[in-house]
């Protein structure tokens, strides 16, 4: 979110300023640290122009949804190492692919707003407190394009067909609901759960890839069955390109 008006240095540190000093003063009396307070409200930060949140599909943090209400729009909060005082109120969070704004923020954790469109269009309405979410802070100019670029705006919701071992690895075979199959080549790009992975092959519908050791470890996919339903994102380039061939 943008807002307008100038800022001073002080008064963008002053919630990171205020937290330290609460632990350092619990730390010299020995006493016990206490969860800092939530915060929900921030300086506002002025920027020229407009923009989208853009991400990478490089997963930084496997977080957890500490708790969810339902009252209105879908109020989420989910647990996380992040360094939450430096999350700005407003930023935005690509969680388990789709990309949400953080309302407020704690120590250890942070909570995000779902409309009820965004519900019936991803797997967020699955969600339930425990469950595993994929994180990733947007991008910042001068960050590494590990991935590839990824809107954090879900095209639709696939289905894990199935899992099998392959050497260390695992092949996942995913179905694409059939707008989206066109869009999903071999060796092409795909957003699966805010995951950046690349299509090894395709027929009709369904289409597989390779999970590594070390995906399988730091995302959601460790937990994964097959049943479960993923949040799908398609390539950028690719929805572009097919937009070219049909206009021309």
């Amino acid at each position: 979110m943008c807002g307008g008006g100038r800022f001073r240095l002080n008064d963008r540190l002053r919630p990171t300023m205020t937290g330290l000093d609460h632990i350092v003063r619990q730390r010299l009396h020995g006493e016990t640290a206490s969860p800092l307070p939530a915060v929900t409200s921030a300086p506002p930060v002025s920027r020229k122009g407009s923009w989208s949140s853009m991400f990478t599909g490089i997963i930084t943090d496997l977080g957890r949804v500490r708790s969810i209400e339902t009252e209105g729009d879908t109020r989420i909060e989910i647990e996380t190492t992040y360094e939450t005082g430096l999350i700005s109120i407003g930023a935005s969070i690509a969680c388990s692919g789709v990309c949400l704004t953080v309302i407020e923020r704690a120590l250890g954790w942070f909570a995000v707003q779902a409309s009820a469109e965004t519900l019936s269009c991803t797997t967020l309405g699955d969600w339930r407190a425990g469950t595993l979410v994929n994180l990733e802070r947007a991008l910042r100019l001068g960050d590494e394009l590990g991935g590839h670029l990824v809107s954090g705006h879900v095209d639709g919701v696939g289905t894990i067909l199935s899992i099998t071992p392959e050497g260390d690895s695992r092949r996942f075979v995913f179905e694409a609901p059939p707008p989206l199959a066109r869009f999903i080549a071999p060796k092409g790009s795909v957003a699966i759960d805010g995951i950046s992975l690349t299509v090894n092959e395709v027929a009709g519908g369904r289409f597989g890839v390779n999970i590594i050791p070390h995906t399988w470890t730091v995302t959601n996919l460790g937990a994964a069955r097959a049943g479960d339903r993923v949040n799908l994102e398609i390539d950028l380039l690719a929805r572009y390109v097919a937009r070219l061939m049909e206009h021309g």
